[in-house]
């Protein structure tokens, strides 16, 4: 029997991590909840719309900032919480092997 429940390929790590993204108009400010080396899970103080692609950029604990080209994969389009705050889903496009490798290096970490 097959079993059709995807399975994640890549490890999550739980972080919360500060976050800017930047649109056509302005900045958003926000923090990850987890992220692999190959997407996230944010939260933050406004709606991203799905499927747009944004720059976001990461800022781990006593490490460079890395900045990443993201594209909205979900999103909840409506706040669930006290804070009126969005949670979504990133996958990254577009990461040069640069990138993939710091960020590979940093997930690597103990952050525990």
């Amino acid at each position: 029997m097959a079993n059709n429940i995807e399975r994640r390929k890549h490890t999550r790590i739980k972080v919360r991590w500060p976050i800017t993204v930047l649109t056509d108009d302005s900045t958003i400010e926000g923090e990850t909840r987890d992220i692999t080396v190959v997407g996230m899970f944010i939260n933050c103080k406004e709606p991203l719309r799905l499927n747009e692609i944004y720059q976001i950029s990461i800022r781990p604990p006593n490490q460079q900032s890395i900045e990443l080209n993201c594209e909205v994969s979900w999103s909840n389009l409506y706040s669930t919480d006290g804070e009126n705050t969005y949670d979504m889903g990133f996958c990254f496009v577009k990461v040069t092997d640069e990138d993939r490798h710091f960020l590979s290096d940093i997930l690597s970490i103990d952050y525990e």
